[in-house]
């Protein structure tokens, strides 16, 4: 879910480290003028439940190759009892009655086993013929029996172990339910999210009462004390981030250069979503998450710098009510969108990425290729995602990608590339709206091609052998569109001597006198400027190939 994001391709690092501010307003920084506040602490599950002293890990401490190995019953146990602070008082249990099969684990665990079969209010019963299988793979479902059990939920009396999971969902605790196989860090999920819920009956977490008992630090306990944030599954088969009870989080496309720019009703009908203190999920990326102080000094968190806020018409978990009110309102979908829209009271809806800088088009541009290239993308460089999410209402199936001559490849909408410009260096930023009457931001509801896409039908590719002729100083045809592949023949017809040689260095045939030829094959699909170097002021063409 969260591993790995979509890469924006630029021209070159300068203009990559131009556009770094956009990364800071995601980690936390509020937009231009208005300061800057710290991030939000963030923890994990895993992260929280090994800094508790519950996980301890092998010798090399608490590792993603520990997390990910297979949790076995009796590892399970010990953990349970170390929670509880049990563990010493199991270790040296001296009972004498055991589970049939407690040779099966080594000397130093037998005690334990002893000590959960004198005390199965702990949950720990084994089979029905006096088992306990302690090397065995531990299940979901056993796991969350003795989670509930832990809750004084009792089976046989609150629910039936067939329906453990379903009762466990019912009270909050379901993370790990559905994972096979059940691994470390699959149970310090469980055990973090059973900590956070209250036992049957009682008014404070069972956190709070290990603290109040002294069994956990009450300092260390603050790791858990933060604001859920989970990933929920969508009718679609589509995800989205909601807080800890389900509720659904959301974005507003007019949050742009302002991220106040929600005033008055609109709080109340879209409440923010705050808290110092963040639980992600396992993998998410915690500079994704930040916080930005509003016009009225409210705080409120950021993903990827979007402010996030509730609906008040959702009243349950899983309700959805805000999608795409009004086209401005989003729920946070996972993987997070690779073009969102941003709002502007002149322009409307506008494509941006997913940090809210915003894309442009080249109005010069024919379907299917870019007549950008040189000092042009220095100013205007290209924006590639890997894959396209985009939200409701924008048609997925509208973008494409070209491969540029250099083989950078460039995401398309409705065949026409898309642009950053450099000198739009945060979010809201458009400084490349209308420059030199040919650069404008892109409404996908309305957009319908560019100029020269519109003014002349796309040329058809010539295959096989072409002829390029250097006459009266030019080159003719002086735009030229082919297959890959194609051999492209150059001819000189002056007296004077021509060569062509390409702008990005691709190709750069001799200089020719009067009647001698030479060819070059461009296998790359893309667009190749050349020019003639004795005249190389005037004498330039251009070949696309498909």
């Amino acid at each position: 879910m969260f591993k790995g994001k979509h890469g924006v391709i630029t021209i070159c690092l300068a203009i990559l480290l131009s556009l770094t501010p956009v990364g800071s307003i995601a980690m936390g920084e509020q937009a231009e003028g208005a300061g800057s506040v710290p991030t939000v602490q963030t923890t994990s599950a895993s992260d929280a439940i090994a800094k508790l002293g519950v996980l301890k890990g092998d010798g090399q401490g608490v590792t993603d190759a520990y997390l990910s190995r297979t949790t076995t019953r009796i590892q399970a146990a010990i953990l349970q009892l170390r929670l509880i602070g049990k563990e010493q008082e199991a270790a040296s249990f001296a009972g004498m009655n055991n589970f049939k099969d407690s040779a099966r684990t080594g000397k130093a665990n037998r005690p334990f086993l002893a000590y959960l079969k004198a005390h199965p209010e702990l949950g720990w019963n084994g089979t029905e013929n006096g088992e306990f299988l302690p090397n065995a793979p531990l299940t979901p479902q056993q796991l969350y029996k003795v989670m509930l059990e832990l809750l004084r939920y009792r089976s046989g009396m609150e629910f039936a172990y067939k329906d453990t999971l379903t009762f466990a969902a019912s009270i909050g605790i379901f993370r790990a339910a559905a994972v096979t196989p059940f691994t470390n860090r699959d149970l310090a999920i469980a055990l973090a999210e059973t900590l956070q819920a209250k036992p049957k009956g009682a008014e404070s977490t069972l956190l709070q009462e290990l603290v109040d008992e002294k069994v956990v630090d009450a300092e260390k306990a603050k790791l858990l004390g933060g604001a859920r944030i989970d990933v929920r599954k969508a009718a679609d088969g589509s995800e989205y981030l909601t807080d800890g009870h389900g509720m659904t989080l959301y974005l507003f496309t007019k949050d742009m250069a302002d991220l106040s720019t929600c005033q008055g009703a609109c709080l109340t009908n879209w409440p923010v979503f705050y808290s110092d203190r963040l639980i992600l999920p396992e993998g998410a990326p915690a500079s994704d998450f930040g916080v930005s102080v509003r016009s009225d000094g409210a705080k409120q968190l950021t993903y990827k710098g979007w402010p996030l806020y509730y609906f008040a018409k959702d009243a349950k978990a899983g309700d959805t009510n805000g999608e795409a009110v009004n086209n401005v309102w989003y729920s946070i979908k996972q993987p997070f969108y690779s073009v969102v829209l941003g709002t502007d009271a002149n322009l409307g809806n506008y494509l941006v990425d997913d940090h809210g800088v915003t894309l442009y088009y080249f109005d010069k541009d024919p379907k299917g290729s870019s007549v950008c290239a040189g000092d042009c993308l220095a100013k205007w460089p290209v924006f590639h995602a890997k894959s396209v999410v985009a939200p409701k209402g924008v048609n997925s199936s509208d973008f494409g990608e070209i491969t540029r001559s250099d083989g950078v490849k460039q995401t398309t909408f409705k065949g026409y590339p898309l642009y950053y410009f450099f000198q739009d260096s945060k979010r809201g930023g458009l400084k490349g709206q209308g420059v030199g009457n040919v650069w404008f931001v892109l409404n996908p509801a309305t957009f319908a091609g560019t100029t020269a896409g519109n003014a002349t039908p796309a040329a058809e590719p010539v295959t096989d052998k072409v002829t390029i002729e250097m006459k009266d100083f030019s080159f003719t045809p002086t735009k030229l569109t082919v297959k890959a592949g194609t051999t492209i023949e150059f001819v000189n017809r002056d007296d004077m001597k021509h060569n062509a040689v390409a702008v990005d260095g691709s190709f750069k045939i001799d200089l020719l006198d009067k009647g001698q030829s030479a060819t070059i094959k461009l296998d790359k699909p893309g667009t190749y400027e050349y020019y003639c170097e004795p005249h190389k002021s005037f004498m330039r063409g251009t070949i696309t190939v498909q």
